[in-house]
């Protein structure tokens, strides 16, 4: 094995995967604004929340994925300084160096490449991901490779190794550095999630996508387990490793294969599996399954597009998207909705109207976002085509990120009301709807009334472990929002009776509990708006993770020892329905 991994070091293959350097909550001359923190949903979905916004950060999955794959020393850098990506030029001698980014990054991307010619100059450079959808990329920045959609076969190729192998799936968790109400949030085993990357990219293609762009635009995506029963070997692979029964599924569109889901519903049944999966999907498409399916299935979250009341993609025609949510959360199944503001026929008559639709959704959680062509999109090409694209002296692609201000001259909105438009939308969807914390625990109510004494086991016993915290630390939650609405009549008595209802299912128990717990947390609320009125932000924490490549080398002293780093690890399908580790 030893002369196995210095034969691998000595040919050369030695690869560093990057994500681009922080800070990232702070303005700086590279690219990084406050406007455009690292945190998804704090930023795009509960920005306007306070003390009650999560707080999370995500790994750079396409890193993950690509390390998995790769049979050569590969380490992965996620979440950077600039000091300490420099510190790992320094410290090993890599041959390749690729680095994952965003288009709004580019300036971040620019300097990294600088840094790697000056530190390591024997060094290969291939920058990968969505930036890859500007045109003349490499114009602009001093890069050996771009490599543009699935970087699977590319590195393969470039190893010259199998293209053929089948894809390995990466063992990571979902989440990690949460807090909600000024608490940090549990990340056991047990009680997070996994990913789970059944493709890459979306057939739908909607035009101003930049993930269906990335992948070939409309129509094409890579699917990577195309079979119920392969799904089911990976799924099960992920669980036995990670000991996790609840799967982040990082597909644009994961419900479409219809063949596929029933099969593995199909196989979930007579394996009494009682998985729960959360999900990006079309109204079209979750209107093609019945609540019976989708429960059976254990989809617990859905992302679903509302792009507008009278917007053109066909993925929201007749169909009535208010009904489908509300029969979704009635059945336990949280709803993550997102709204566009600015579409074309939005203007400053109608944009009230507009807010006011998404708004009456009463969806769990909601993403507003501008209507923003994004390089590399049918709809980038559109506004290029009829001039009326801002030019990167007035628009730079650091601000392109669709929380701030649009990139083109909007026919409609003028004089940059946009901001305040998609502000406006946040904070009506607060004010109405009340924290999505409440309401993720009053669809939780629902699903938990509907299903506590099912007679199949597999589905009661879901909907236990999601419900497991109404009686305790949810109930405590809803307490604590009934004392910070002390003066809103109208969010009080929504609390009052979320907490009837939970009182009624739980008992004395509860009813003791709730005001202790609630306490602690109504003060730990009232610190983190302190904190958060002094501006205080939130950084991830870099993650640093060597395959067994990479690892071996260390631990045979072949290489300098950096010490804070775990081990990849990864499972693959293969075709007798095994699961290799």
């Amino acid at each position: 094995m030893v002369q196995e991994i210095k034969k691998e070091a000595e040919s050369g293959h030695m690869i560093l995967l990057s994500s681009v350097f922080g800070p990232y909550a702070q303005d700086d001359v590279y690219g990084s604004r406050k406007v455009n923190p690292m945190e998804l949903y704090h930023n795009q979905v509960t920005k306007v929340q306070g003390p009650f916004s999560i707080r999370m950060f995500h790994a750079t999955f396409g890193l993950r994925i690509l390390q998995a794959n790769i049979d050569a020393p590969c380490t992965v850098l996620d979440f950077p300084s600039q000091e300490r990506f420099v510190q790992e030029l320094k410290n090993y001698q890599y041959t390749l160096v690729g680095i994952s980014s965003i288009a709004v990054n580019i300036g971040k991307v620019k300097r990294m490449c600088e840094l790697i010619r000056q530190y390591l100059p024997t060094a290969k450079i291939a920058v990968g991901g969505h930036i890859t959808n500007i045109a003349g990329l490499s114009e602009n920045i001093d890069a050996d490779f771009i490599v543009r959609g699935e970087g699977i076969r590319w590195f393969r190729e470039y190893l010259g190794q199998d293209v053929s192998k089948k894809v390995r799936h990466p063992l990571v968790y979902s989440a990690f550095g949460g807090r909600c109400m000024g608490m940090p949030l549990s990340h056991k085993p047990c009680e997070t999630a996994a990913i789970l990357i059944p493709s890459l990219g979306c057939p739908i293609g909607c035009n101003f996508c930049s993930t269906s762009a990335m992948f070939g635009g409309r129509g094409k995506s890579i699917v990577f387990y195309d079979t119920g029963e392969a799904l089911y070997s990976v799924i099960c692979g992920i669980e036995e490793k990670l000991r996790v029964q609840s799967f982040f599924v990082l597909d644009e569109n994961f419900l479409l294969y219809k063949t596929r889901t029933l099969k593995l519903l199909d196989l979930m049944e007579k394996n009494s599996k009682s998985w729960s999966f959360m999900v990006f999907s079309s109204a079209q498409v979750l209107s093609s399954y019945t609540i019976d399916h989708l429960v059976r299935l254990g989809i617990s979250w859905v992302w679903m597009g509302l792009e507008g009341k009278e917007s053109r993609y066909a993925k929201l025609h007749g169909i009535d998207t208010k009904q489908l949510i509300k029969t979704m959360q009635n059945h336990g199944i949280r709803v993550l909705g997102s709204s566009i503001i600015g579409l074309e026929n939005h203007d400053h008559g109608n944009i009230k109207e507009v807010i006011d639709w998404a708004v009456s959704h009463d969806t769990d959680f909601h993403q507003f976002m501008l209507y923003t062509p994004i390089p590399g999109t049918e709809l980038y090409e559109e506004h290029k085509n009829d001039g009326s694209l801002l030019p990167l002296n007035e628009c730079e692609y650091a601000d392109i990120h669709g929380q701030y201000k649009f990139n083109f001259k909007h026919k409609r909105i003028s004089g940059g009301r946009e901001s305040d438009y998609l502000l406006r939308a946040f904070k009506e969807d607060f004010a109405v709807n009340g924290p999505s914390i409440a309401r993720m625990i009053n669809t939780l109510v629902q699903g938990w009334k509907m299903y506590k004494n099912h007679p199949d086991k597999r589905i009661r016993g879901r909907y236990m472990r999601e419900c497991g915290k109404l009686s305790t630390a949810y109930a405590a939650a809803i307490w604590a929002f009934k004392k910070w609405y002390k003066y809103d009549k109208k969010m009080q008595d929504k609390m009052s009776n979320i907490l009837k209802e939970l009182y009624k299912e739980f008992g004395l128990k509860t009813r003791i509990t709730a005001p202790i717990i609630g306490s602690i947390i109504h003060f730990s609320c009232k610190r983190d708006q302190a904190q958060l009125d002094k501006g205080k932000t939130l950084e991830p924490q870099t993650l640093y993770v060597k395959n067994k490549y990479a690892a071996d080398l260390d631990q045979k002293n072949l290489y300098k020892d950096f010490t804070d780093f775990s081990i990849a690890k990864w499972v693959t399908f293969e075709p007798d329905g095994s699961v290799e580790y």
